[in-house]
């Protein structure tokens, strides 16, 4: 019998699971092929995987949470309101998700990041650190979290998290590494940066992302737990992976940065870049991430940098309205 996995949201996290759910298929724990099902507000998606049921719901109706994940033994929670909205839509969507989960017996995977954490001062981060987050975001994400494990406690749902670091890779446009750095390196321009461009910075390629996150879903040791996700070379600077894009598409490696008086002027006329004012610390001080915790009860390596960014280069080659 065929196995259902199910992702909500398609975006980039999304559909790197989509594709690693795909190209696992008799490999995974349980007997038998994979379905898997994306569900988003519309049910369409450009370029859709070949192979993938695309479904349309609304994420914030218990009910239909329940219907587009009947049978489904693995949930990926990958769907998000927009980045100016968390504070006040992002707990209704998981409540929901949770509600139309509960009794169901799928296994609930939630894609998280380390907002929860706040200010670590260059410490480098491990799942024991406390939620310190003073960031409108930052509190959101660990109430969430909060939130979400004690479902698990309380025998509601089984629950784990695959936390990632800023990302990037194919699909993923809207990122420091992303269009605002590799385009213009493409075109000949310089990278447009933020913060301090010198200090070591932890870059979570999102192939990685979705193995790790697949691999939560398997595993029954991930339950009831916070991981985070693997990252190579986790103390590099944003001038180095500048530096590495620009040697994997064959251009000079310019480059120039934002400080945060500038990221609050273009908030004034873009709701996305004032979201971003109260997270610039991230790249005001090193933002470093231990890993070393999933790497050790997993046995899984990220991806060698430089064949990560040799890969998310290719892909935007490949993309021509993107250049």
């Amino acid at each position: 019998m065929s196995e259902l996995h199910v992702i909500f949201g398609t975006g980039p996290v999304g559909r790197a699971i989509s594709y690693e759910l795909l190209g696992r298929g008799e490999t995974v724990s349980r007997p038998g092929s994979i379905t898997v099902r994306m569900v988003n507000r519309s049910g369409k998606l450009d370029e859709a995987p070949a192979g993938v049921e695309l479904v349309a719901a609304d994420l914030y109706d218990s009910v239909q949470v329940r219907d587009v994940s009947q049978g489904a033994a693995v949930v990926y929670q990958s769907s998000q309101p927009a980045y100016n909205q968390w504070p006040e839509k992002f707990p209704a969507l998981q409540d929901a998700i949770i509600v139309g989960l509960t009794g169901s017996g799928a296994k609930l995977v939630l894609v998280e990041n380390l907002y929860m954490y706040g200010e670590a001062n260059g410490v480098p981060m491990s799942e024991a650190m406390p939620y310190t987050a003073q960031t409108r975001k930052g509190r959101t994400r660990g109430e969430m979290s909060l939130a979400a494990f004690a479902a698990h406690t309380a025998g509601k749902v089984r629950v784990t998290a695959g936390r990632g670091s800023d990302f990037f890779g194919p699909w993923v446009v809207s990122s420091s590494m992303g269009e605002r750095a590799i385009v213009p390196l493409l075109q000949g321009k310089p990278a447009s940066l933020i913060g301090n461009i010198d200090l070591p910075h932890t870059f979570t390629y999102i192939r990685d992302f979705a193995r790790a996150l697949v691999l939560l879903g398997e595993r029954d040791e991930a339950d009831g737990q916070a991981w985070h996700v693997p990252n190579d070379r986790p103390r590099v600077t944003q001038r180095q992976m500048v530096e590495i894009l620009a040697e994997a598409a064959g251009v000079a490696p310019k480059m120039s940065a934002m400080g945060k008086w500038m990221m609050a002027l273009g908030g004034l006329f873009i709701p996305e870049a004032k979201e971003s004012v109260e997270m610039m610390y991230e790249f005001e001080q090193p933002f470093i991430v231990d890993s070393s915790r999933f790497e050790q009860m997993f046995g899984m390596q990220a991806t060698p940098l430089k064949d990560a960014i040799r890969e998310t280069v290719d892909w935007y080659k490949s993309q021509p309205q993107k250049r």
